[in-house]
């Protein structure tokens, strides 16, 4: 991990990526009481550790990287994320846009304000992406 990037992502979790974490491992917690909700659970710890440490990693989508659809990239996915949406990943969302919006009020915060701009949008359909590291 090169120097540049450890700063920023201390300075992250500085600056609203502690919250959203606890937040995300939270939501995990939340859906590990039933059976159903494991999987999300499960996404819910694997993208909660992007939110505490988010630079240098990305997410894609996982047909996208691997070329073959499954479980979370076809018809069951969709509605995953319809339930995830309704249930879950409005309030994530909201929540990275309040932490947007402040890290966007300085201009050092502008490329923390980014970085939750784009968990934002991972937060409303999670299901069927992967986090890959960028090197």
């Amino acid at each position: 991990m090169s120097l540049l990037r450890l700063i920023f992502n201390i300075a992250w979790f500085l600056m609203g990526g502690f919250v959203m974490g606890l937040a995300w491992w939270f939501v995990g917690l939340l859906c590990f009481i039933s059976i159903i909700g494991i999987p999300f659970g499960r996404a819910c710890f694997v993208i909660g550790e992007l939110a505490f440490w988010p630079f240098g990693q990305e997410q894609v989508n996982r047909r996208q990287l691997t070329g073959v659809e499954d479980l979370g990239t076809g018809a069951f996915g969709l509605v995953g994320n319809v339930v995830w949406f309704l249930f879950f990943g409005i309030w994530l969302a909201i929540g990275h846009l309040v932490h947007a919006f402040a890290c966007a009020i300085t201009i050092i915060g502008i490329p923390f304000a980014l970085q939750h701009l784009k968990l934002a949008i991972l937060s409303l359909t999670p299901i069927g992406q992967t986090i890959i590291a960028r090197d």
